[in-house]
């Protein structure tokens, strides 16, 4: 056995058995510690018979970081290891450059999966959708990144091209897209009267300042005399998980909000102040597969409390806090440490956002972004025409209809 190989056994060893520590607890049971070791002793027989058997001699540097890889990642998708290249990648990104695609990932199957883009943003202008897996950025397998090396890789010099292989379906091949990286700032909420006396909100991200945003707008519509209020957070997945709760806050006068607890991270529970509530007038909260986050938090505080209905599909499921830790040798693991959880105990990245009124979103049917014909027999696809219908937002307008506070 040659000293690098057994420099890495010893390395590999070592990572591996402190990575136990971090899951299992540093008081667990001798037979636990047990468990670990012969676990030691299985890792240094594949690494053995890697050197010994496979077809080639492998490259052991891969080897080492696509293990670590693959032991963060199966923990959750936020959890990650950057190798020092890679975090020193990560570092210069998000202190050199502010430019980004405005758009949200997590890793799905392995892959990157794209959670939401905002509207106006080079995401959305370039063609990449809600719910796209992506196979590859820049000719590098998603496979093969960490989430935290994915969203790096989206911050960059304003107007640099960042190329995207995306898989769709009915879509033999995957198709590329190339997105320029621009400055995007997040728009204000909106609002608008509907019918009935509706008050209509619609945010585009719970970033700081949100919920005082909408707060000014409850107060607004209320006065120009709204009677129900709905709340759209179809597509929301980026934001602040403080300003998520703040805005469930703006509905609920008591309960809980969510709760924050984890193996080693003291619980916090977040309780409604009812000086901060603005309205009680009836309540929708639109959710769809793009909400996540700090949006989660909101529609999963106002179903648990009964405080409204929340209308749509089931959410993604975000809700973490992660520690970025460093390595001596100039690696850097990002953990999850602890995780959201709604007021019925369930934890919001585990277990998402069941709505209680389920309305399938329209856009999931046709998410395909194709060039008009059929990948099987190439001929013409027949589209509706006319102007696309709103389920979601019509079957909220009639839940209130008949609702008063």
């Amino acid at each position: 056995m040659t000293r690098r190989f057994k420099g890495l056994i010893a390395v590999a060893s070592v990572t591996v058995l402190l990575f136990a520590c971090v899951g299992f607890g540093v008081h667990a049971a001798s037979s636990e510690n047990d468990g670990a070791y012969r676990q030691l002793g299985v890792y240094s027989e594949v690494l053995q018979r890697i050197r010994s058997e496979y077809v080639e001699e492998p490259n052991f540097d891969a080897v080492r970081n696509g293990a670590l890889h693959g032991l963060l990642e199966s923990l959750d998708a936020n959890s990650s290891y950057l190798s020092p290249s890679e975090y020193k990648a990560f570092k210069s990104h998000k202190s050199d450059y502010h430019a980004n695609i405005a758009a949200t990932f997590s890793k799905r199957f392995g892959f990157a999966a794209v959670i939401s883009v905002m509207p106006g943003g080079p995401a959305e202008k370039g063609g990449l959708q809600t719910g796209d897996i992506v196979e590859a950025i820049d000719g590098k397998s998603t496979r093969d990144m960490s989430l935290a090396e994915i969203t790096s890789d989206m911050i960059g010099e304003r107007g640099s091209n960042i190329t995207f292989s995306v898989v769709r379906p009915r879509k033999a091949e995957p198709q590329k897209i190339v997105i320029a990286r621009d400055d995007f700032s997040i728009p204000a909420a909106s609002d608008k009267m509907m019918d009935n006396n509706t008050a209509y909100l619609k945010v585009i991200s719970l970033n700081k300042g949100k919920a005082q945003e909408l707060a000014s707008k409850i107060a607004a519509d209320t006065k120009s005399g709204a009677k129900r209020i709905i709340l759209d957070l179809r597509n929301v997945a980026d934001g602040d998980s403080t300003e998520g709760i703040a805005v469930a806050n703006l509905f609920l006068d008591h309960g809980n909000i969510t709760s924050l607890k984890g193996q080693k991270f003291a619980k916090q529970d977040f309780n409604a102040d009812p000086t901060k509530a603005v309205t009680k007038l009836p309540l929708v909260v639109l959710v769809n597969r793009g909400t996540a986050g700090p949006a989660e938090i909101v529609a999963s505080s106002i179903l648990a409390n009964a405080r409204g209905d929340v209308l749509g599909d089931k959410t993604f499921g975000v809700g973490s806090v992660t520690k970025l830790i460093e390595v001596p040798d100039g690696s850097a693991v990002i953990l999850s440490i602890a995780k959201y959880y709604s007021p019925d105990g369930k934890a919001i990245q585990d277990t998402s956002v069941t709505p209680n009124i389920l309305v399938a979103d329209a856009d999931d049917s046709d998410n395909t972004a194709d060039d008009g014909t059929d990948d099987n027999n190439d001929q013409p696809e027949v589209k509706p025409s006319g102007p696309k219908v709103d389920t979601q937002l019509q079957r909220a307008l009639a839940v209130l209809k008949n609702k008063t506070s």
